[in-house]
């Protein structure tokens, strides 16, 4: 079988949204691009894709150090203006990235998952009911967070983040976002090797429950 030619890896009849792209007729009507200039107020430069047929296309870069036209600097206020855009920039993906899926049954305990730790979810949340532990449960999908994560963690007391991690990478990345908020993180973890199951991650919360700490 030709991998190229077979009906099974066609090319997808409308073509994926590459953001803001600028083409050689989007370069006309500009009649100015600077990389890394943040035009529209949101964080997010405009850019071009190599081989437009335009003399305003091109730009070389340095990674160690650049100007909002892409040019070598050292300068300071160029890097602080840098990263004062990409702290923009990352505020305005949370308005783009997948929200969260959020199961509600009015508790006071909640839960956060994310990617395959979410398969035992369901199991985990009905063993925790017959113990008398009602809770609600928030799958991430992406990052960065969104303010459905910090209203969650307004709505609940303690909150159990359960992850595949030996060093609870998204139980620390939560509580350097949400600050005191996300002092009720309990990290629920699990790395022996063995796929996550519903009575190791039961098990977990239960111990903290018994100490209610």
């Amino acid at each position: 079988m030709n991998f190229w030619t077979s009906n099974q890896f066609k090319i997808p009849s409308k073509p994926f949204d590459r953001g803001k792209v600028l083409d050689k007729a989007g370069l006309e009507k500009a009649g100015k691009f600077e990389r890394y200039r943040d035009v529209d107020g949101d964080g997010i430069p405009y850019r071009t894709l190599p081989g437009t047929n335009h003399p305003l296309a091109s730009y070389f870069l340095r990674g160690s150090g650049h100007n909002e036209g892409a040019k070598y600097t050292e300068k300071a206020e160029d890097y602080v203006n840098l990263m004062d855009r990409l702290k923009k920039k990352f505020e305005t993906a949370k308005k783009y990235v997948p929200r969260p899926v959020i199961e509600k049954e009015g508790s006071k305990v909640g839960i956060v998952a994310y990617g395959t730790t979410d398969l035992p979810m369901k199991e985990t949340r009905d063993l925790l009911k017959a113990e008398g532990i009602k809770t609600d449960y928030l799958r991430l999908r992406a990052l960065p967070f969104t303010e459905e994560v910090a209203q969650f963690y307004k709505d609940h007391d303690r909150v159990y983040v359960v992850e595949q991690n030996r060093d609870g990478q998204v139980d620390q990345l939560l509580r350097l976002e949400l600050g005191e908020q996300g002092l009720k993180n309990r990290s629920v973890k699990h790395y022996d090797g063995l796929p996550i199951d519903a009575r190791s991650v039961f098990e977990g919360i239960m111990k903290f429950e018994r100490n209610k700490s």
